[in-house]
């Protein structure tokens, strides 16, 4: 199966549909990330699972890369790819039953990340 598939060009799909929307940079991909769609997923069984892959800033991956390891999860059921000025709005429109935000986390973990690597250069 070609999970790109799951990658949408915009929301037309979702309409009046219940979701379960989880957003984040997902850069790089973790195992705590799969841990948070996962539990997403237990939360709401009956919703389908929406991933939004925002624009990271200094990303290590590109977004369309981000976009394609998420959908290749198991537990997700569609991805769409916007900007964090775009984001908002975007929840506003598909009003989810259940949101995870998890740009705050996202950014620590990669903070974590880079200093991890330094650390082991140095």
């Amino acid at each position: 199966m070609d999970t790109r598939s799951k990658i949408l060009i915009d929301t037309a799909i979702l309409d009046g549909k219940s979701l379960c929307v989880v957003t984040g940079y997902f850069d790089v991909l973790r195992a705590e990330h799969v841990r948070e769609l996962a539990e997403a997923r237990r939360r709401t069984p009956e919703c389908p699972l929406l991933v939004v892959v925002l624009q990271a800033r200094d990303p290590l991956l590109p977004r369309a890369a981000r976009a394609e390891l998420v959908a290749a999860l198991r537990m997700v059921d569609y991805v769409l790819t916007t900007d964090d000025k775009d984001v908002d709005a975007l929840i506003e429109a598909l009003k989810p039953a259940v949101l995870v935000r998890l740009e705050s986390e996202d950014v620590r973990r990669v903070s974590r990340l880079k200093e991890h690597v330094h650390r082991r250069q140095g």
